[in-house]
Formats: structure tokens, C-alpha cells, sequence
């Protein structure tokens, strides 16, 4: 019982971080293009290092709901069709591809980082920071990859002619203005957050 209700605290806390970063600023990093910069999936991260892979797949599941509540009702940019089937740019309008974006990449990125994480731990038992930071930059930019990947699908040829540029370079200068950043933020923050989360925990047990 004591370990259900140390679990349930724990995600809520993380839930309740994962909301502030999804609805406020706080959650948003300078970055090129229409597309934002984010540390949401940060928390989604930490979770699946610190309660499992099941664990980070649920809160995945909620950034990727809180992320479709802001693109439909608040909109950052004008690229909204992206990650909302109710939001149009002139002709280009979101589809069920919109959901399909919004939300599996962010639910994968927490069933990454747990699958991950969890194998690298049995494979090198002495190398923790290690196995969190990997699992952290391979989680992190399963999101970036994932959205890019879903655009490219699904609004290939009209997000290219929006921006001017082939996919290939909107793809490209993505990750590296806004992919690359995200996953080195979560591979710092991620370890340096469960690594003493984890050892307070257990001391306290």
C-alpha cells in the first residue's frame, strides 16, 4: 500500500509539471521555424526512468492530450493543422493524420525511454547515469522524429510549399535547431532529476 501511494504522488507531481510546461511558457525553448522548441517531454522522460515503462507510456498519453488542447484552443503558430484536426491555414486543413501526430510520438517517447533504459540497465548494472542518459537523448528524440516523420506523411507537400522548403531541409534544420536541443536538455535533466529522486526514495523505504 505504502509503495501505491509513494507511486500515485510521484505521478502526480510529474503530471502536475508536465501540465505547467504544456500550458505555459515554461515548457518552450527559442528555436527557428514554425515549429516550437519544447521541454515537455522532459517529465514524460523522468517518469519512465523513475516508475517504469507502462508508467511513462500513460504520461506520454497526457502530453499528448494537453498538446492537442493547446494547438486546438490556443494555438502557438500557424502551423496548428499539424497537431489538430479543428484548426485550418487557408485550405490546409488537419485530419485524423493531426491526431495520429499529436499523439503517438509523445506516447512513445515514454515507452522508448522506459524499454530503453530498462535493457541498458540489465546490460550494464554499473552504469546508471549512463543507461538514463541514453535512453533520455533516444526518447527525446523519438518526439522530434515522430513529428517530423508524421508532417512529412501526412502534410508533406503543403507544408513544403507553406515554408519555401523541401521537407528534406525543413526535416533536417528541425532536429538540429530544435531536435538536437530538446534531447541534450532531457539527457542533463532527466539523470540529474531521478538520479537523487531514487536514492532519497530508497533511503526513506
Amino acid at each position: 500500500m505504502k509503495n501505491k501511494n509513494l507511486f500515485l504522488v510521484q505521478f502526480a507531481l510529474l503530471l502536475a509539471i508536465e501540465a505547467i510546461f504544456c500550458f505555459t511558457p515554461l515548457g518552450s525553448l527559442p528555436a527557428i521555424g514554425p515549429i516550437v522548441a519544447t521541454i515537455a517531454m522532459v517529465p514524460v522522460i523522468i517518469t519512465a526512468l523513475l516508475l517504469g515503462t507502462k508508467a511513462g507510456t500513460v504520461m506520454g498519453l497526457f502530453a499528448g492530450l494537453f498538446s492537442f488542447i493547446v494547438w486546438t484552443f490556443t494555438p502557438p503558430s500557424p502551423v496548428a493543422f499539424i497537431f489538430t484536426p479543428f484548426y485550418s491555414l487557408g485550405e490546409i486543413q488537419g485530419n485524423f493524420g493531426s491526431l495520429l501526430i499529436c499523439f503517438v510520438p509523445r506516447i512513445l517517447v515514454g515507452t522508448v525511454s522506459g524499454a530503453v533504459y530498462t535493457t541498458f540497465s540489465k546490460l550494464f548494472t554499473k552504469k546508471d547515469v549512463m543507461n538514463m542518459v541514453i535512453a533520455s537523448l533516444l526518447g527525446s528524440l523519438t518526439n522530434t522524429v515522430g513529428v517530423m516523420g508524421g508532417i512529412w506523411l501526412f502534410f508533406g507537400q503543403q507544408y513544403s510549399s507553406m515554408v519555401g522548403q523541401s521537407m528534406i531541409i525543413i526535416v533536417t534544420t528541425t532536429i538540429l535547431t530544435s531536435g538536437i536541443p530538446e534531447a541534450i536538455v532531457s539527457a542533463i535533466a532527466a539523470p540529474a532529476v531521478c538520479k537523487p529522486a531514487r536514492l532519497i526514495v530508497n533511503k526513506g523505504r
